[in-house]
């Protein structure tokens, strides 16, 4: 059927956006707006992509029979080349230094930026080009900052991404930023999990690994064969060490070996251990309660330690387990009414990525 034989039908009551993209040699269309998506919704005005692109002349009819503010963009997809790293492709993009903070929070618990992305990794955002994206922003003031990178800067609203892609070899890695009916933002992955874990996977910046876990290890110190039931990150001396979640501070003081060590008792089955410190966070003392991400303490070289490192373990039911490949507790799904929204938005942004 011919796009005016559609137009004359009687059910036809949408009304066309054209949706450009950078790197897209077609210009897709969206139909059918769906009149019961709540106006504060993230993606609310997305409407489905038909299959093929329609000539060139229909396309700038259609464009002529609509108001300017009706026939504006309303998506933009653009794509950047990772040249140095993940924040200068972002800025590069126009993303605040903000916004891209609380999208590396976001993807903490998928990827290390400063070790997992390559020269020539491809990141890739959708953006919304309306003005919902400006209320959107002003009513998310009160997501905390530590929380999944809620939108809570107006001024930035623009520069916030509702999908991301990053393309690491042949990996991907998807987020969505999805409001939920309790009127929150966060980003989430394709299945309705909250991106940011409650769970850090690293708990120092560091250069490289440099002894790994290990039911049998030659200890460089003692020169005896023992389990190894932690990670040692190198870093700098004074580096600091973040808690990798909430927790209790059950030691912090001297043991042989361990040197200067903090010991957490975290949530459910979890307590980890950060060894060789040079000095501990001010006031920090046992009986503390730290939040994920606080500063614990400083990387050093104290105990049986060759070099400024931390030793990093990660106990789950009193049982060490190699904190690199460990399963971490992320926050509860979606489920019930947002679960099925977001599965609508997800299939709408997931042919733009």
């Amino acid at each position: 059927m011919s796009f005016r034989a559609i137009a004359a039908s009687p059910g036809f009551a949408g009304k066309l956006i054209v949706v450009s993209a950078i790197g897209l040699t077609s210009t897709a269309w969206l139909a059918h707006r769906h009149a019961d998506v709540a106006a504060d919704d993230p993606l609310s005005g997305a409407a489905a992509m038909t299959s093929e692109a329609p000539p060139h002349d229909v396309a700038a009819q259609a464009a002529s029979a609509v108001p300017a503010s009706e026939s504006a963009p309303a998506f933009r997809v653009e794509t950047a080349v990772v040249e140095h790293s993940f924040s200068e492709a972002a800025q590069r993009l126009g993303v605040d230094a903000a916004t891209t903070a609380r999208l590396a929070r976001a993807f903490s618990g998928r990827l290390d930026f400063q070790r997992d992305l390559q020269r020539g990794s491809e990141i890739r955002f959708v953006f919304r080009n309306d003005a919902n994206s400006a209320s959107e922003a002003k009513d998310s003031n009160d997501v905390s900052a530590s929380k999944a990178g809620g939108t809570r800067d107006a001024k930035s609203s623009l520069d916030t991404p509702i999908a991301i892609r990053i393309s690491n070899g042949n990996v991907s890695h998807d987020l969505f930023l999805y409001r939920n009916l309790a009127g929150k933002a966060f980003y989430y992955s394709a299945d309705g999990h909250a991106a940011t874990p409650s769970f850090l996977r690293y708990p120092v910046t560091f250069t490289r690994v440099s002894s790994h876990f290990s039911r049998r290890r030659l200890d460089p110190v003692t020169h005896r064969i023992q389990p190894h039931e932690g990670v040692d990150l190198a870093a700098p001396v004074g580096t600091p060490v973040h808690a990798t979640a909430r927790g209790t501070v059950s030691f912090a003081g001297w043991q042989t070996g361990y040197g200067k060590v903090v010991k957490l008792e975290n949530f459910g089955p979890y307590s980890t251990t950060f060894a060789h410190l040079s000095r501990f966070a001010k006031h920090l003392k046992v009986g503390q309660t730290v939040s994920k991400g606080q500063v614990i303490g400083y990387v050093g070289a104290t105990g049986w330690a060759t070099g400024p490192h931390l030793h990093y373990e990660v106990h789950v039911d009193q049982v060490a387990q190699d904190p690199l490949t460990v399963d971490l507790p992320h926050r509860d799904p979606l489920q019930g009414e947002d679960k099925q929204r977001f599965a609508q938005q997800v299939a709408l942004m997931d042919p733009l990525l």
